[in-house]
């Protein structure tokens, strides 16, 4: 458990081991979200990166890509495509 102070302007300093279970450093985001009655503090990046893996959930299978071979070959196409296009 760890504890910050807040300061007459609302602001906190997050403890050292905190930011570094987060993953965030001068300048990252913090996002706030309530859950439960409890609010949560997770780094914004990390957020939207599964949120985006999400959304890709299944797409893999959908386009029938079995391995790495099959996304190059894909980008591939595209490319030709786009350069035909």
């Amino acid at each position: 458990m760890e504890l910050a102070k807040v300061t007459s302007k609302g602001q906190i300093t997050i403890p050292i081991d905190i930011r570094r279970k987060l993953g965030v450093k001068e300048g990252d985001k913090i996002l706030f979200v309530e859950e439960q009655g409890r609010v949560i503090m997770m780094n914004s990046s990390m957020d939207a990166l599964r949120k985006a893996q999400a959304a890709f959930t299944g797409e893999a299978e959908r386009l029938g890509l079995k391995d790495e071979q099959d996304v190059v070959d894909l980008v591939s196409e595209l490319r030709r495509e786009r350069m035909e296009g």
